[in-house]
């Protein structure tokens, strides 16, 4: 049977951890750094991610926080957003997904987030 450590796991959601500063909303999934800029329709930096901590079911996840009132994002364009990416916010795309729901958005609005779990299963 195929198994990682946690010490494992966590060195790569670390990297999400220690790196992952900006999360952009946008109209669908980028594969790419580069590709972000072409769907993203809003975006906001100084994100905060937590340490990884153990997943039900197995395996290892970290939190990223929620954005709330009191530091929203910046939404720069009109859409229905679908996904988010996190990246580095200069060349290294980290994470994306779909969003708990779609929301239409309008460039000049602002934006809130739930917080929402990232993981890594363990292996089966």
């Amino acid at each position: 049977m195929a198994a990682l450590t946690n010490t494992v796991l966590d060195g790569a959601l670390n990297v999400l951890t220690s790196n992952g500063d900006r999360i952009d909303l946008c109209s669908s999934e980028p594969t790419t750094y580069s590709g972000i800029s072409s769907v993203s329709l809003g975006n906001k930096t100084s994100l905060s991610i937590g340490s990884p901590a153990d997943r039900s079911g197995g395996g290892r996840e970290v939190t990223v926080a929620a954005i709330t009132s009191s530091a929203t994002g910046s939404i720069t364009g009109t859409g229905t957003a679908t996904h988010y990416a996190i990246s580095n916010g200069s060349d290294t795309l980290y994470a994306t997904g779909s969003l708990s729901a779609s929301q239409a958005v309008t460039s000049g609005n602002t934006f809130t987030l739930a917080a929402f779990t990232i993981a890594i299963p363990d292996p089966a």
